[in-house]
């Protein structure tokens, strides 16, 4: 189960990051309430994750899966470059979420 919480948080953490930006340094009301919104669920649901998941992979997770959307999200909404090798880093980053899905014998 606390990897659904993990995901279902990362999804809120998107959010956050991507109502943040239209929220204009919090100058406009909604956007600035669907980004704190967002960060207290997305806050809980990681409380919630790191019961039964290792503390460091669920914070590594989120705020990978995180990074990983804003800049997804700000290449399409926000015209944000695509340039190759940043992409290529996205990938890294996306790697590196995947590399502490995979259980490793202690």
């Amino acid at each position: 189960m606390g990897w659904v919480y993990l995901l279902i948080a990362s999804v809120f953490e998107v959010t956050w990051v991507v109502s943040m930006k239209y929220s204009d340094g919090f100058t406009r009301l909604w956007p600035s309430i669907v980004t704190l919104v967002a960060t207290a669920i997305s806050f809980v649901l990681l409380a919630q994750a790191v019961r039964t998941l290792p503390v460091s992979t669920g914070y590594i997770v989120l705020n990978g899966v995180g990074a990983v959307g804003a800049a997804i999200f700000g290449v399409f909404l926000f015209g944000e470059s695509a340039h190759p090798f940043r992409i290529a880093c996205v990938v890294l980053v996306l790697a590196g979420i995947v590399g502490l899905r995979i259980p490793m014998s202690q």
